[in-house]
C-alpha cells in the first residue's frame, strides 16, 4: 500500500497566512466525558477497595489475572534477571544512556538544588532548605510499545533527587513483560515495580492500597485514562505535567541535507496521527527538496501509514521571509523539541524564548535527546513551553524558607510588621511582632 505525506505548505507572506497557521496548530485538549466519568468511577473504586479493586480491574483491561497483589509486584531479582538477559549491546546502550542522563542532572542539581543561608547586616539568617519527596510514583507506558527510556528519565532525575523511594507501573497485558523496561528498571535504581496500569495504577499511587504504598507525586505520560486520572488525583499528590500529542519544529537554513530533516520530521510523526512536525524555512526551493525526501524515503517506514496521517492532517512546512521571522514564528508555537538545522545555530539560539528542549546544528538530531544525550526528554507540548519546564530534579524537590530573626532584627522588622497587620485589621499579628520589641 502507497501512502501520502502532504504536509500544508504556508507561507507567512501569504494574506491567509495567519488563519492558515491557526488552524494548523490548533488541537483540542478537551477531555471525553465518558471517559472522564469512568475514571471517577475507578478512582473512586480503587480509593475505597485498594488492592481488589487493581486486581479486578487489571484482570478486565489487560487480561492478567492474579489472587493478590504480591503476584503482581516484581521484585528486585527479576529486574536484575531482566538486565542480564537482555543482549550485550542493549546493555551497553542502557548503561551508557543512563550514565548520560545521570551526569546531566548531578549537574542540574547542584546548579540549581542546594540549599542555601545568608545573614543579613543584623544578624538575621535567611535562606531556603531543599529536601527530595519521600515516595514518587513513575507512570510507564505499556501494551502497544514499550519505552525503556522513559523508565530512566523519570527514575534518575528523582534517584539524584535523593527521593527515598521510587515507585514503578507498568501495564503489561497478558502478562508479557518487556525485558528492556524491566532492564532500565534495574540500571535507574527503580525501589519497587508493579505491572499495573491505567487510571488503576495512578488511583493505587495516589490513594495507597495494602499493598502499594501512597506516593507525594507522579510522573510519567500515559494515554487518555492515565492523563484524566493523573488530573483528578493532582492535589492529593504532585503530577508533572498532562501531555498532548508528540511536537517536532525543525528551523532550517537550508544547509542541512533536506533527507536529514524529513528523518527528523517523521521521527515525531511516527509516534501518533496527532503529533506535529512543522518546517520554517525562508528557502523555499530547500522546502521543495525536503517535500521530496518526505516522498522518497515515506515508503521505507515501517509506520509509513501513522507518519502519512501525521503529516498531511497536522504537519506544515512554511517558507518565513527570514530566519528572524522564523525564530519569531517558533516562539508563538513554543515547540515541544526544536531543532536549530543550521550551520551557525548559536546565531539563532539567543532569538528563541520558547521550547521544551532546543537542538543546536545539524547533527542533533531530536531522537539523540529521546534516549542518550542526556538532558530529560519529559517535555511541555501543545504550546505550554511559554510557562513550563522539562521535567528534571527539580520536579522530585521542595523547598522550605528559613527564617532567624535576631533579637536586634526583630526590633525593626516588628515595627513594620506591626503597622502592616494593624491595616490588615489582625491584631494578634500585630501584638506577636510587639511583644519581641524592647
Amino acid at each position: 500500500m502507497t501512502f501520502v505525506a502532504a504536509p500544508a505548505r504556508l507561507s507567512s507572506a501569504s494574506a491567509t497566512f495567519e488563519a492558515e497557521f491557526k488552524a494548523r496548530l490548533h488541537w483540542s485538549a478537551d477531555t471525553d466525558a465518558a471517559i472522564e466519568q469512568r475514571v471517577a468511577d475507578i478512582l473512586a473504586d480503587v480509593q475505597q477497595r485498594g488492592d481488589a479493586a487493581v486486581l479486578e480491574y487489571t484482570a478486565r483491561f489487560d487480561g492478567l489475572s492474579a489472587t493478590d497483589m504480591k503476584a503482581l509486584e516484581l521484585t528486585q531479582a527479576e529486574l536484575k534477571a531482566a538486565f542480564d538477559s537482555i543482549p550485550a549491546d542493549q546493555r551497553a546502550a542502557l548503561e551508557a544512556a543512563a550514565k548520560r542522563v545521570r551526569s546531566y542532572h548531578e549537574a542540574q542539581k547542584k546548579a540549581s538544588g542546594e540549599s542555601w543561608t545568608y545573614r543579613d547586616e543584623d544578624g538575621t539568617l535567611l535562606g531556603q532548605k531543599v529536601t527530595p519527596l519521600d515516595r514518587v510514583g513513575i507512570y510507564v507506558p505499556g501494551g502497544k510499545a514499550a519505552y525503556p527510556s522513559s523508565v530512566l528519565m523519570n527514575a534518575i532525575p528523582a534517584h539524584v533527587a535523593g527521593v527515598g523511594e521510587i515507585i514503578m507501573v507498568v501495564p503489561t497485558p497478558k502478562g508479557e513483560k518487556n525485558a528492556l523496561v524491566l532492564a532500565a528498571a534495574y540500571v535507574a535504581g527503580v525501589t519497587r515495580a508493579f505491572t499495573i496500569g491505567g487510571a488503576q495504577a495512578v488511583a493505587a499511587l495516589a490513594y495507597g492500597t495494602a499493598t502499594i504504598p501512597a506516593v507525594h507525586k507522579i510522573t510519567g505520560p500515559g494515554n487518555a485514562y492515565v492523563a484524566a486520572a493523573k488530573r483528578r488525583v493532582f492535589g492529593t499528590v504532585g503530577i508533572d505535567m498532562i501531555a498532548g500529542p508528540s511536537e517536532i519544529l525543525v528551523l532550517a537554513d537550508g544547509t542541512t541535507p533536506p533527507d536529514w530533516v524529513a528523518m527528523d520530521l517523521f521521527s515525531q510523526a511516527e509516534h501518533d496521527e496527532l503529533a506535529q512536525s512543522i518546517l520554517l524555512c525562508p528557502d523555499a526551493a530547500y522546502i521543495e527538496q525536503v517535500q521530496q525526501s518526505i516522498n522518497r524515503l515515506l515508503p521505507e517506514m515501517p509506520r509509513a501509514e501513522i507518519i502519512a496521517k501525521s503529516l498531511t492532517g497536522r504537519g506544515a512546512l512554511i517558507q518565513t521571509r527570514s530566519m528572524e521571522e522564523a525564530c519569531e514564528i517558533s516562539n508563538r508555537i513554543a515547540p515541544e523539541h526544536l531543532e536549530v538545522s543550521s550551520n551557525d545555530p548559536h546565531k539563532w539560539e539567543p532569538l528563541l524564548k520558547h521550547a521544551g528542549a532546543i537542538f543546536l546544528g545539524a547533527y542533533t538530531s531530536e531522537s539523540l535527546g529521546d534516549y542518550c544525550a542526556g538532558p530529560n526528554h519529559v517535555l511541555p507540548t501543545s504550546g505550554t513551553a511559554r510557562f513550563s519546564s522539562p521535567l528534571g530534579v527539580y520536579d522530585f524537590q521542595k523547598r522550605s524558607s528559613l527564617i532567624e530573626v535576631s533579637e536586634q532584627g526583630a526590633q525593626a522588622l516588628g515595627q513594620i510588621a506591626s503597622v502592616l497587620a494593624h491595616g490588615e485589621g489582625l491584631q494578634a499579628h500585630a501584638r506577636a511582632a510587639e511583644m519581641r520589641l524592647k
